[in-house]
């Protein structure tokens, strides 16, 4: 058994880091979760529901953001070019501008982050963090349930 709460770990990890980020791409007029849609509409021609995927967000969530992101003129739905009858998300100049300064925030605070371990040790924790939640990892998707685990907050023991 192990003598740590890998749980409370990896969620006041994840807390504090989300925090961080929050506040510094505050100063962009954008948040984690904007910058993840928008990045992610970047890579690619999705649907909404395709997006909401991608990002793991849920159905409800996305369409508010995406009500957002069209009317402050950083994303668009458009026709799609493949399915006459689906709609996609097309990120507009505006949108890939704040992609890249969103993307240089997040990178800054990653590298300071990870630069409080030594090479060896953050080579070793982001692979093994890699394995873990990547494609087949052992935590790459939640098991199934019949009624979801709402995500809440994770306290010490």
């Amino acid at each position: 058994m192990a003598t740590f709460d890998l749980m409370f770990l990896l969620s006041q990890a994840k807390h504090a880091l989300e925090t961080e980020l929050t506040v510094a791409l505050a100063e962009i007029g954008s948040t984690p979760r904007v910058l993840c849609v928008l990045a992610k509409a970047s890579e690619g021609e999705h649907t909404q529901t395709q997006l909401a995927e991608l990002a793991t967000i849920d159905k409800t969530t996305m369409v508010v953001t995406m009500d957002a992101l069209e009317r402050d003129g950083l994303a668009e739905r458009r026709p799609s070019s493949v399915d006459r009858r689906a709609r996609v998300i097309a990120v507009t100049e505006e949108g890939r501008r704040m992609v890249a300064a969103g993307t240089e925030i997040v990178d800054r605070i990653f590298d300071d982050v990870l630069a409080t371990l030594p090479a060896r040790e953050r080579e070793a924790f982001v692979e093994a963090l890699q394995r873990l939640v990547g494609h087949g990892g052992r935590l790459s998707t939640p098991v199934h349930t019949e009624r979801p685990v709402r995500r809440r907050a994770v306290r010490a023991r």
